[in-house]
């Protein structure tokens, strides 16, 4: 045994200095806590800085900071200049962090595609069973949006790729609200999200405007005539059009997506499948 080795026997593992949360922090959590057990329901006013202060044994600037923290986790609104009051953060705010989990474990596209394609056609049937007509009539304001810009770029007008692919999401979510789960719709956004940069590679190579729209057009009919079974297929035969249509751009399926989002996926090694 080396005396390195010798060393690393007798020390033990090496452990990091533990480090303590900063105190607004701790102000944070503590008011979350208490929202997340129930003593603090939502329409709920926060008691005031100064009194929060008092009872906590801090400055009033780190309640300050705290309630800030509280606020732009969606956990807390004002009301113009009133007392804060306890909110319900809404869904983009939560998924938008579970995007962005996904990029630093290094998801793959093959594997966030096969999670749509239990989510979205499970998804379209359920839309085709609850929808209403204030989301038959959102969806046909959409479909009109979508069958402007196609007819614009389809008239020589240069392709705002990034408006035609925020209507394509914006379609998605509809559904997903339709649908009348919302853990559907929680699990639904930060997969859609993510599709967001493979859909400006793929639209501008492969004009692929008019078909997505088709596909989006069969779906609502589905929706309207209250046909489960036919969203979920135009549902599926859509996502799979995707698939290919990624393929066909030579990113590889397998590249994680913080490297296939830059457009770099056909040089990244695969993984195993």
């Amino acid at each position: 045994m080396s005396p390195a080795d010798v060393a690393r026997t007798i020390e033990g593992p090496g452990f990091s200095r533990i480090e303590r949360a900063p105190a607004y922090r701790l102000v944070y959590e503590m008011i979350e806590r208490e929202i997340l057990e129930g003593r603090l329901r939502v329409g709920d006013p926060l008691p005031a800085e100064l009194h929060l202060a008092e009872q906590l044994g801090v400055n009033r600037s780190t309640v300050r900071e705290g309630i800030r923290l509280l606020e732009k986790s969606g956990l807390v609104a004002r009301d113009g200049g009133k007392r804060p009051r306890i909110a319900t953060p809404h869904y983009l705010d939560l998924a938008s962090s579970a995007s962005r989990a996904l990029v630093l474990h290094s998801v793959t596209f093959r594997e966030l595609w096969d999670a749509s394609m239990v989510l979205e056609p499970s998804i379209a049937e359920r839309a085709a069973r609850h929808v209403d007509d204030g989301g038959l009539a959102e969806l046909s304001a959409n479909l009109a949006r979508m069958d402007a810009a196609v007819a614009e770029i389809e008239s020589g007008v240069p392709a705002d790729v990034p408006k035609f692919v925020e209507i394509d999401r914006a379609f998605h979510e509809i559904l997903a609200k339709a649908a009348g789960n919302r853990v559907l719709a929680l699990a639904h956004e930060p997969v859609t999200s993510l599709f967001i940069p493979a859909g400006q590679i793929i639209l501008p190579r492969l004009k692929t405007y008019r078909r997505v729209l088709d596909a989006h057009r069969y779906i609502f009919d589905c929706l309207r005539s209250r046909n489960p079974a036919g969203a979920r297929e135009w549902m599926h035969k859509h996502m799979d059009d995707f698939r290919r249509a990624y393929e066909m751009t030579q990113m590889s399926l397998d590249a994680p997506l913080d490297v296939a989002c830059l457009g770099l996926g056909q040089s990244a090694s695969p993984r195993n499948r």
